[in-house]
């Protein structure tokens, strides 16, 4: 990637923006949201189907029954070593904004281009941010966001690790699972990404259980809703689900890849939730694809950087029409 090399620095600066702003691009170049697919953000264009809610899910307060077995889905699913904890919440969000303040703030190596809600949180409770040396703490996300990278064991090595694994459901078998018991180590999970339910708001923490006993203190009670309890419950006991998943997505992140590369986009990196794209004029490409209702992302750290989520099915036509 041309600008690998220039972009620490910058995005240590740059505001945090996101994915995922519609209203903006609406208000910009019209129309309605109907008429738009936003493809700013990673999220599966084809959810999970929710199962039927009871009454007592909207208006009881979580029970513990219930807690208990999404967690136990959880443990399943992701395989989770005997001697981890671990610990649901409204977003891997909240845990991002809470996990700094687990150890006392030193320094930790946080390698850019990456989301930069990481380097937010550890700089909002003192901690010092660079991007490499020794240091006291150390947050991968693996795979990484926006380039794809995957980080291998041996380069996760600071005593207070903090492995972002929102977009590993993709591909399971690069998990850092196995080492979610090694003291120190904190590994996050998103329901909202892999599963298309981002709105549901339901993340995980596992990992060393010292460390997930200071996030559960900082959740506290009922941290999750009852509709999250049961939909996350039901997702993780559905591996079939997720398997058929991973096909269809890495059958619609190569025809991205295709369609965008005829048009002149080059692909330097992404998973198979999101893909990232080297173009001339990045400002441009967002500009051309929104004069279609096509939304895209773009990076204040890079100008040639553009990131495309996956089309819903029935869309696809609409941004081929913008790429022509």
């Amino acid at each position: 990637m041309a600008e690998r090399a220039d972009t620490a620095q910058a995005q240590g600066t740059a505001a945090r923006d996101h994915g995922g702003n519609l209203s903006a691009a609406i208000a910009r170049f019209g129309g309605i949201r109907a008429d738009w697919i936003d493809l700013s953000t990673g999220i599966n264009p084809t959810p999970y189907p929710l199962p039927p809610m009871v009454a007592a899910d909207w208006t009881a307060l979580p029970d513990s029954e219930a807690q208990e077995a999404l967690l136990t889905a959880a443990r399943a699913y992701w395989q989770v070593p005997e001697g981890a904890d671990v610990l649901a919440a409204p977003g891997a969000s909240a845990l991002i904004a809470r996990l700094p303040a687990l150890r006392p703030a030193a320094r930790v190596r946080i390698e850019t281009p990456t989301y930069n809600e990481h380097a937010a949180a550890f700089d909002h409770f003192g901690w010092q941010i660079a991007a490499a040396g020794e240091a006291e703490a150390q947050v991968s996300v693996h795979p990484n966001n926006p380039d794809g990278r995957l980080w291998r064991g041996d380069e996760l090595l600071a005593p207070f690790c903090v492995i972002d694994e929102s977009f590993c459901d993709v591909c399971p078998d690069q998990s850092h699972i196995a080492r979610a018991a090694t003291p120190g180590t904190v590994i996050l999970k998103s329901f909202g990404k892999f599963w298309g339910l981002a709105g549901l708001r339901l993340g995980f923490a596992i990992g060393d259980p010292a460390l997930i006993a200071g996030l559960r203190a900082a959740m506290g009670p009922w941290a999750v809703s009852g509709p999250a309890l049961r939909a996350g419950t039901c997702a993780l006991k559905d591996p079939a689900w997720a398997k058929a998943t991973r096909v269809t997505l890495a059958a619609s992140a190569a025809r991205l890849d295709r369609l965008m590369q005829r048009a002149g986009a080059q692909t330097i990196g992404g998973t198979d939730l999101f893909r990232l794209y080297e173009v001339e004029d990045a400002t441009l490409w967002q500009e051309r694809l929104a004069r279609a209702h096509v939304w895209s992302r773009i990076f204040p750290y890079s100008t040639r950087y553009l990131r495309l989520g996956l089309p819903p099915e029935d869309r696809w036509s609409q941004l081929e029409d913008a790429l022509t």
